[in-house]
C-alpha cells in the first residue's frame, strides 16, 4: 500500500511537470532520476515518454540521459522498450546525431514480440525520418513487410512511412508505388487503404514536384 501511494505522489509530480512546459529544461535532470531501480514500471514508462518530449524540445538538455533511455530497448518490460523507441524516435526528430550510436538497436524493434513496441518503432522511425530521411533510403523494405505484420495498429501505421519518405525523398519511395498500390485496392482494413493511396499519392506528388524542377 505504501508503495502504491508513493507511486502516486510521484506520478501525480510528473503530470503537474509535464503540464507545466515553461519550467521543462530546469526539470530534466528531476525526471531522469525516476529512471532509478528503485522506481516502480509505470514510474519509469512515465518518465521515459516525458524525457522523449522534452528531449523534442531539448535534445542537448536530455543528451546526458540518453544512453540510460536506450538501455531500456532491452528491458524485460514491454511498457518500457515501447517508451524507449518513443523517446529516441523525438529527441532524432530534433538531433538525428545524439540518437546514432543506439539507432541500428533501435531498428531491431521492428522485430518485438510486443505489437505496442512494434506501432512505437514505426512511430519512432517516422519521427526522425521527418528530419533525417536519409537515414532510412535503404530501410524501406522493412516497412514494406510490416504492412503485412500480425498487429492490426502495426499493419495501419506502416504505410504512413512511405508517406514520410515519400514527401522528401520520392524516389526511395518509387520502386514501392505498384506494391502500395495493390495494398491501397485490395487490402480488408480500410484505414491500411487509406494510408496507403495517402503514401502513393504524396509520392507522385513530390516526384512530379521534382521533375518540373529539374526541367527549369
Amino acid at each position: 500500500m505504501v508503495n502504491k501511494l508513493m507511486d502516486k505522489a510521484i506520478l501525480d509530480e510528473l503530470r503537474t511537470i509535464t503540464k507545466n512546459k515553461v519550467n521543462w529544461v530546469t526539470a530534466i535532470d528531476d525526471v531522469a532520476a525516476k529512471l532509478g531501480e528503485q522506481y516502480s514500471a509505470d514510474v519509469k514508462a512515465k518518465a521515459l515518454w516525458l524525457l522523449g518530449e522534452m528531449g523534442l524540445q531539448y535534445p542537448l538538455s536530455v543528451q546526458p540521459y540518453i544512453e540510460q533511455i536506450a538501455g531500456y530497448l532491452k528491458d524485460g518490460n514491454p511498457k518500457l522498450r515501447e517508451r524507449s523507441v518513443n523517446a529516441l524516435g523525438r529527441i532524432g526528430r530534433t538531433n538525428k546525431d545524439l540518437i546514432l550510436p543506439y539507432f541500428d538497436t533501435m531498428m531491431n524493434m521492428r522485430s518485438d514480440t510486443a505489437e505496442a513496441v512494434r506501432l512505437a518503432f514505426v512511430w519512432a522511425c517516422e519521427n526522425i525520418a521527418t528530419g533525417a530521411p536519409e537515414l532510412f533510403c535503404n530501410t524501406l523494405d522493412l516497412f514494406y513487410e510490416l504492412i503485412s505484420d500480425k498487429g492490426e495498429r502495426v499493419r495501419i501505421e506502416a504505410p504512413e512511412m512511405f508517406r514520410v519518405m515519400g514527401k522528401r525523398l520520392p524516389h526511395s519511395v518509387e520502386p514501392y508505388l505498384e506494391k502500395l498500390e495493390w495494398f491501397a485496392q485490395h487490402d480488408p482494413h480500410p484505414v491500411v487503404r487509406i494510408h496507403s493511396s495517402g503514401a502513393i499519392r504524396i509520392t507522385k506528388k513530390a516526384l512530379e514536384e521534382s521533375k518540373h524542377a529539374a526541367d527549369e
